[in-house]
């Protein structure tokens, strides 16, 4: 398929669709606030920083997980594995409940994450922001834990997973 001939203004469909080719991981963000727990799934999540350990998650406006998080100043990240494409639809999917199915374990300060998540991290919201629309959170890392595996991808709407080119890892890795 070829480009077209003139770049224009992306409407939120475009915008949708251009994003989309950016090959992401799949998580999950969960967070407990007055006795309720809530979560959704995400591919917007960046690390920002290793020291402190940051990172920030993007939610959009006006979801219980957002609100909650805004309102409880906290919140836990479940990277999922490439076996975990249930998980990511059941946290994918508007209403509900999303804890009645699978697993789950509690991070030290009692909030859920994602039974056999590749990563579990607990974070401390730093700072939130409003652009667009969608709130920002930044959150410091207070707890984590990680094991081996391969995560699960998300490109152009799909579930899927990567495939390494068999390299040595990169340098910048330590």
């Amino acid at each position: 398929m070829a480009l077209p001939q003139t770049f224009c203004a992306p409407d939120p469909l475009a915008m949708r669709q251009a994003m989309g080719r950016f090959l992401t991981g799949v998580a999950v963000v969960t967070t407990e606030h007055g006795g309720e727990g809530s979560g959704m799934t995400i591919n917007s999540l960046t690390s920002i920083s290793l020291e402190p350990p940051i990172l920030m998650v993007s939610l959009n406006f006006n979801t219980r997980t957002g609100d909650a998080i805004r309102d409880g100043g906290r919140f836990a990240i479940s990277i999922l594995g490439a076996k975990q494409e249930a998980v990511a639809r059941q946290f994918a999917t508007r209403g509900g409940s999303r804890f009645e199915a699978g697993s789950f374990d509690t991070t030290p300060g009692g909030l859920p994450v994602v039974a056999e998540a590749l990563s579990q991290l607990e974070c401390q919201v730093v700072h939130q922001y409003d652009i667009g629309d969608h709130q920002v959170f930044f959150g410091q890392v207070v707890a984590s834990r990680d094991r081996d595996g391969s995560g699960l991808a998300f490109n152009a709407g799909k579930f899927g997973s990567f495939e390494d080119f068999n390299h040595e890892r990169a340098p910048w890795l330590f």
